[in-house]
C-alpha cells in the first residue's frame, strides 16, 4: 500500500504519519490489489479535518471527517472507508452468489435457494452525547422535529432517550449507567 500524507495549515508530525499508516493497514483485508492512499490532514480554526482517498484497479473510495482532535477525525474517516469497502466486497460476493443460485434453480434445487434473508444493520452512527436537562431535550425535539433524541442527563449523568409517540406525547427511557 502506497500512502502519501499531506498537511494543510499545520506542521506534519511523524506520529500523524505513523498513526495513519497503522490504521490504514487494517484495510488490507478488504483489498487484495496494490492500493494508492492519499491522506490530507488539515487544521481549520478549531476543526481537524481528515480526508482519505483510496484508489485500486478502478475502485475509488473517498471519506472526509472532521473532529476536535486529529486522531478522532482519522479514525472516523477510516471507519467510513472500511464500511464502503465492506459494501463493495459484499456486492462482489453477491454477484457470485447470484450465479450459483441461478445454477441451483436450473438443476432443480429451488427449496435450498429460497432462504429467508437475514436482518442486516443498514446504518451505524457514532455520536457524542451532550449533557442537557430533559427540558432542553424537549425544546430541541420541538425545534428540530426529530422523532427522538439521545442525551446525557446533566443532573444524574445517565443516558436517556426521549421520543415522540404516535399520539403526539413524549416518552422518556432512562438507563442506569
Amino acid at each position: 500500500m502506497k500512502i502519501s500524507v499531506t498537511f494543510r495549515n499545520t506542521e506534519g508530525d511523524d506520529w500523524h504519519k505513523a498513526y495513519v499508516d497503522e490504521r490504514l493497514q487494517k484495510l488490507k483485508k478488504y483489498i487484495d490489489n496494490p492500493v494508492d492512499a492519499h491522506v490530507v490532514l488539515a487544521v481549520e480554526k478549531f476543526r481537524n479535518v481528515a480526508e482519505i482517498n483510496l484508489k485500486a484497479n478502478g475502485l475509488n473510495v473517498n471519506a472526509k471527517e472532521e473532529a476536535k482532535e486529529m486522531h478522532l477525525a482519522i479514525d472516523e474517516a477510516i471507519d467510513k472507508i472500511e464500511t464502503q469497502l465492506k459494501k463493495h466486497k459484499e456486492r462482489i460476493r453477491g454477484h457470485k452468489n447470484n450465479n450459483n443460485r441461478e445454477e441451483m434453480l436450473a438443476e432443480g434445487g429451488a427449496e435450498e435457494a429460497e432462504e429467508a434473508p437475514g436482518v442486516k444493520v443498514v446504518e451505524t452512527r457514532k455520536m457524542v452525547l451532550e449533557p442537557m436537562s430533559m427540558d432542553d431535550a424537549l425544546l430541541e425535539m420541538e425545534t428540530t422535529r426529530n422523532k427522538f433524541i439521545i442525551y446525557r442527563d446533566s443532573s444524574t449523568e445517565s443516558v436517556s432517550l426521549l421520543y415522540r409517540r404516535d399520539d403526539g406525547k413524549y416518552a422518556l427511557i432512562e438507563t442506569n449507567s
